[in-house]
Parts: structure tokens; sequence; C-alpha cells
């Protein structure tokens, strides 16, 4: 399950993510609100928290992730990845190498820091 988080105001929005994402989860919550975000200000900041529920994704939601981030690659300002295993890191890391803005993760238990490093 995906929902977005309390905190997402203006350019900046955060989902928590909990299961195992679909496709269509997916392309309702997560690409709708970046696709407005990014018509409306420019630029987006966008947060990962993976609670200890989280699963992984469906094979069509990591496509779609994938695809949106090459179109997008140049609309993003700050990118955070809140919790996850080591592999999760790693997938953001190399996610940095291709979006222009910045990536950085941090462990569940620093979530109010991301938030803080997020809206700086």
């Amino acid at each position: 399950m995906i929902e977005v988080m309390p905190e997402s105001q203006g350019k900046v929005a955060g989902v928590k993510v909990s299961g195992k994402i679909t496709a269509k989860e997916y392309e309702d919550v997560v690409i709708a609100r970046l696709d407005a975000i990014i018509k409306e200000h420019g630029k987006a900041r966008f947060m990962w928290y993976l609670d200890d529920g989280f699963q992984g994704a469906a094979a069509g939601a990591v496509w779609d992730d994938t695809k949106f981030g090459f179109k997008h690659r140049n609309d993003f300002e700050k990118i955070a990845l809140v919790g996850g295993s080591a592999w999760m890191e790693w997938l953001t890391k190399l996610a940095g190498k291709v979006v222009s803005g910045e990536t950085r993760t941090f462990p569940k238990e620093q979530l109010q820091e991301a938030w803080g490093w997020l809206k700086a």
C-alpha cells in the first residue's frame, strides 16, 4: 500500500509504503502526485518511506518507476529514501547517478531528519 504522508505540501511530497507495490497503485498515487508537482512547481522533492512491512514492488511498478525516472531525470531537486534494505540504498545511489538532483538515504529512525533535509 502507498499512502501520501501528511507532511507533503507544495513541491515536497513523501509516501509511506508497506506491503507490495502494484503498478496501478504506483501510477495512481506516485506518478499522479509527481506529475502534478512538476507541472505546478517545475521540480519536485520526494521521499520514499519504506516501513517494516515493505515487501517490494511488482515488475510493472519497477518498470513504470524506471521510465518515469528517465523521463523526469532533470525534474527532481532532492530524493530521500527512508528505511529499506541495503539493496534499496544501493538502488537510491544508482538513481543519484541518473537524476540531476541530490539523493540521500536515511535509516527509519531518522524520518524527521529526512523531512528536514528534504524541505531545506
